[in-house]
């Protein structure tokens, strides 16, 4: 269960899907605005397929979205407040994360590249090997288990390109760019005008050091 969240077209979406479960059943997901007395149903749908993504036109609120199937099991997620402004802030990731997101499109408009989407599923890529770097405390574009950035990437979805830039030890979403942009090869990423969408994952060890995963796709 997502919570919903802002497409760059202006769109409320949330997702559902049944996990784990190997008999079929009827799946309901509805998403609700919060509003004074009982709360507003705005969207609804049902499937048998597993996996529901509802999508409506956005209008300024606070919105959650509940699933149910009919075999008793439910799910809700956390509550968020929309705007539905372009470039209000994103509901996907941190607030440093997307601090990252900020500054990596401000750097695109120097060059005259269109902003970049902060993907969930980019994300959970990146904030998943940033997990992975904190916890063994190795900085490595490779994984633990020998994937790669691509392997890491395979969720997202069919992309014409990607590529990733990684960090670590940089106290600020401001220095971590600054180390980025200094380095040819990290800089030559953030303002490649094919990309479409961006994944950061910031994750502190249990030392204090952040290590930075900062995922690009282009679709």
């Amino acid at each position: 269960m997502t919570k919903p969240r802002l497409t760059g077209k202006l769109k409320i979406t949330s997702s559902a899907a049944r996990e784990g479960c190997s008999d079929s059943a009827l799946m309901r997901i509805r998403i609700n605005r919060a509003v004074p007395g009982e709360d507003k149903v705005v969207k609804s749908g049902a499937t048998e397929d597993g996996k529901l993504t509802l999508t409506l036109p956005c209008a300024p609120g606070t919105y959650y979205a509940t699933a149910t199937d009919y075999r008793g099991h439910t799910a809700r997620s956390k509550p968020v407040k929309l705007t539905c402004k372009p470039g209000a802030a994103s509901s996907v990731g941190t607030t440093l994360e997307n601090e990252v997101v900020k500054l990596t499109n401000a750097e695109r408009a120097k060059g005259g590249c269109r902003p970049l989407t902060h993907d969930p599923k980019v994300r959970a890529a990146a904030f998943a090997h940033s997990s992975e770097m904190a916890r063994t405390g190795n900085m490595d574009h490779t994984s633990a288990d020998g994937r790669q950035m691509q392997d890491r990437l395979k969720g997202v979805g069919r992309v014409s390109a990607m590529a990733e830039n990684i960090a670590e030890g940089q106290r600020s979403a401001a220095e971590v760019m600054g180390s980025w942009m200094n380095s040819p090869g990290h800089r030559r990423n953030i303002m490649n005008c094919d990309y479409t969408h961006i994944g950061v994952g910031a994750v502190k060890s249990s030392g204090g050091r952040i290590f930075w995963t900062q995922d690009f796709i282009a679709r």
